[in-house]
Parts: C-alpha cells; structure tokens; sequence
C-alpha cells in the first residue's frame, strides 16, 4: 500500500503539471471567443497552445512548477500501517527528479534549497476524514505569482467586504498571472478564513458560481485588466465563496488568488 500512494503521488503531480482539468480549458476557450480584444484574445490563444504542448511533450506547462500541496481524503475505516505523510513526501521526491519538477522548497530565511521540493511543513497535507475505506490524493501545486498576491485581513464588521474584495484584485490582479480563480474566505478566524479560501478553490471544480458569486464576478470583469494585465473583458475565470460564522467584533476576509493556470488532479488509490 506504501508503494502504491508513493506512485499516486507521482502520477497526480505529472498529470497537474502537464495539463489542466477539462473545465478550467472550457472557461478559456469561452473568455477567448466572447472576447472584444483582439490582444487579450491572443494572449487567452497562447494560454490553451502552451497547454497542448506541454500535453504532448509531457512537459510542465510553466515554469514554475510550485508548491506540492495536497488534498488526502481518507475513509474513517480505513487503517494504514506507514506513515502516510512520508510516503507522499518521498512521491514528491520523486516526481521532483522524473516529470521533472523545478526545486521551489527553501528555507524561510536562509533560503537554502531543499533541491526535492520537501522538508519542514512541505509538502502541505490537507487530510479530510470520509465514510468508508477510500484513499484519494489530490495535487494542488501552487505557484508564487498567485499565492504572493494572496492575502488575509480583518475588517472592521460594519465594513463590505465585496467592495474590499474588488479593490484588493484591482490592486494586484495584474501581478497574479490572470486571468484568475479566486477562492474566498469570509468570516471564521484568522486562520479558518485562509482555509476556507484555499478549500474553496479546491471544492471549484466546474461548479456554477451562484447568483452572488456571479454578481462578484462580474464587478471583477468590469475592472478591465484582463489576460496578464493588458486588458481584457476577463480578469477573472471563476470565484467561490466559503463562508463561516465568525466573532461579533471581527469580519475575516481571505482572497486566494489563482492564475490562469489551475491545476489540480485526483489519483483514487483506494
């Protein structure tokens, strides 16, 4: 069983880094054909040739090949006798030499260079407990360009975060490589509200966004910074919002931000 989510590992980081889910195609191809720019439409034409290319060279379609981080959904029946961390972490490893994976893991201050894409907290395990005896592992790998631009605040309650939302991205959406999937964190705590964001862009998958995501959406798109900041009808391809109760003084508000570039692929293992 060790050797079989050591492979899952390597075979979910591969297949997210040398392609991208079907929906996540979709939504491009639909920003490029109603799009009035003949430049943005170019660039969001570029985007789906680099996807066809690293697909067919199996080759990863940027450069930065970021942060191994993953979703392990683990049926409650389900006993294991390794320890499953470590065999995710020696999957990294591994892919980090085969697919290959550029080497993005480094110390915080030293900034020495792990050269495996592992050590101290990475990679980042996101365990969720399911009915069953199932085993799923599911490679979110995560680049700086969107994750820099990421950010938490603490409103003041009385304060809309929709309007801080639209400002935060007007201010920093050009520098995220967009156009974006945004997961966004409302209420919780400091930290939930960060969870929260990032599940959310987990959770996305193709799903519509509701009547006020869409709303959202569409004051994002009206901010006009469009493919890799140059302009455009789209800044923005999806958003989901996640949201928890939160104290009575405080209003959490997370935006993680995602490039165009929204890989993520699942290995069933059990």
């Amino acid at each position: 069983m060790r050797e079989r989510v050591v492979q899952a590992t390597v075979r979910a980081l591969q297949r997210a880094e040398t392609g991208l889910p079907d929906w996540v195609l979709q939504r491009i191809r639909d920003a490029a054909s109603r799009e009035s720019r003949p430049l943005a439409r170019q660039h969001l034409q570029f985007m789906l040739e680099n996807v066809a290319i690293a697909a067919e060279d199996r080759l990863p379609l940027c450069q930065d090949t970021g942060l191994p981080i993953f979703r392990v959904q683990m049926g409650r029946e389900l006993t294991l006798d390794f320890d499953l961390g470590e065999a995710i972490a020696e999957g990294v490893r591994t892919a980090t030499k085969m697919v290959p994976l550029r080497p993005n893991a480094v110390h915080p201050q030293s900034r020495k260079n792990s050269q495996d894409n592992t050590g101290p907290g990475m990679p980042d395990i996101i365990m969720e407990c399911m009915a069953g005896k199932g085993l799923s592992i599911t490679a979110f790998p995560k680049g700086a360009g969107s994750e820099n631009m990421s950010l938490v605040a603490m409103l003041n309650p009385a304060d809309d975060p929709f309007d801080f939302i639209v400002e935060s991205v007007a201010q920093r959406a050009a520098n995220a490589c967009p156009p974006l999937f945004l997961g966004i964190g409302l209420g919780g705590s400091f930290d939930l509200s960060a969870r929260l964001a990032k599940h959310a862009l987990l959770d996305m998958d193709g799903r519509e966004e509701d009547e006020e995501e869409r709303a959202l959406l569409q004051r994002i798109n009206r901010l006009g910074i469009g493919p890799m900041g140059l302009g455009g009808d789209t800044t923005a391809l999806g958003l989901r919002i996640e949201k928890a109760y939160c104290h009575t003084a405080s209003l959490p508000v997370a935006i993680n931000f995602q490039c165009w570039a929204n890989r993520k692929a699942t290995e069933v293992i059990l």
